[in-house]
């Protein structure tokens, strides 16, 4: 007996050898802040930085959190950076009346992030807001984009649902009304169904409820909603620009890949598949799943984009 319990002993020894052997090489990410001008924009990064870059840019209202479960699934091949923009996550959010809260001023942010931590050369993903900050980077720097990963991040106004095309034409003019009616969409309540809606009832328990907690934790710091206003009031700009975007494609024809939560109820697969009219070659997946369809479906997408950059980054 004696003889057979260190028998038992010792092959526990060796599987737990086995797991820390296996821990030690996973990718690990590191929280760090960098000064771009006045700001702290806070990021986190993972992987070799000599290996290709991959810019993760995150969407409303959320941060850098959304892709805390995507980094370790790529870090192993690429450099992975994922900042929080100003007013966002743990990045600093300077008031109304120091920092002007529009795309454009976030996308030149972005921009001198990039260069803060070095990254001369980088594929982008682009999710949400993530799409009109990155695709203006692409715009003013179309040399450093290595390729397009498009998550639910929309560059056609044939990709806006019925419902988000209404509210912004109800916005054009700059009215305390039309801000008011943005309102709303800060509310835990909105941010519990931008999560949830779409996702199928199955597939609910996948949804982490940290993550729309500290959405919401994080949008009533105070001061914070006014400026989170002011970029939904701004986003009409995004829209101007999708010719000049759509032109960039064509011109540059930069690998582009969507994946797509085909139940999103802002921008919808229309978005995904118009991709294809500029980028003959761009590759389109849809999911069964809604707006935040990391929180669903990582490992799908995960081995998706694995895929694509291993076809398509040299």
């Amino acid at each position: 007996m004696r003889r057979a319990f260190f028998a038992a002993a010792l092959a526990a020894v060796a599987l737990l050898g086995s797991f820390s052997i296996s821990m030690a090489a996973d990718p690990v990410t590191y929280y760090r802040t960098a000064a771009v001008g006045d700001v702290k924009v806070f990021y986190r990064e993972a992987g070799d930085p000599q290996k290709p870059a991959l810019l993760l840019l995150h969407g409303f209202p959320t941060s850098s959190h959304m892709f805390r479960n995507l980094i370790p699934l790529l870090a192993d091949r690429y450099h992975v950076i994922a900042p929080d923009y100003p007013g966002f996550g743990f990045s600093d959010a300077p008031d109304r009346t120091q920092l002007k809260y529009t795309f454009e001023h976030l996308a030149e942010v972005m921009d001198d992030f990039t260069q803060a931590v070095g990254l001369k050369r980088y594929a982008m993903y682009i999710f949400d807001y993530g799409a009109p900050i990155g695709l203006r980077l692409a715009l003013a720097h179309p040399e450093r984009v290595t390729a397009i990963i498009s998550q639910n991040g929309n560059a056609y106004e044939e990709g806006l649902s019925a419902g988000f095309a209404g509210r912004l034409k109800a916005s054009r003019e700059p009215t305390e009304q039309a801000r008011t009616a943005w309102r709303a969409a800060l509310s835990p309540d909105a941010g519990l169904r931008r999560y949830m809606a779409g996702v199928p009832e199955a597939q609910r328990a996948l949804v982490a409820p940290e993550a729309y907690a500290l959405d919401s934790a994080l949008l009533v710091r105070p001061g914070n909603d006014e400026l989170q206003l002011d970029l939904l009031m701004d986003y009409g700009s995004n829209v101007a620009l999708y010719p000049k975007v759509q032109e960039y494609f064509r011109a540059a024809k930069p690998p582009v890949l969507a994946v797509w939560g085909r139940n999103d109820q802002t921008f919808v697969p229309a978005g995904a598949d118009a991709f294809k009219r500029d980028i003959p070659g761009a590759e389109v997946h849809l999911y069964d799943t809604g707006h935040f369809a990391l929180e669903t479906h990582l490992h799908e997408i995960g081995r998706t984009i694995r895929d694509f950059l291993r076809r398509k980054l040299k």
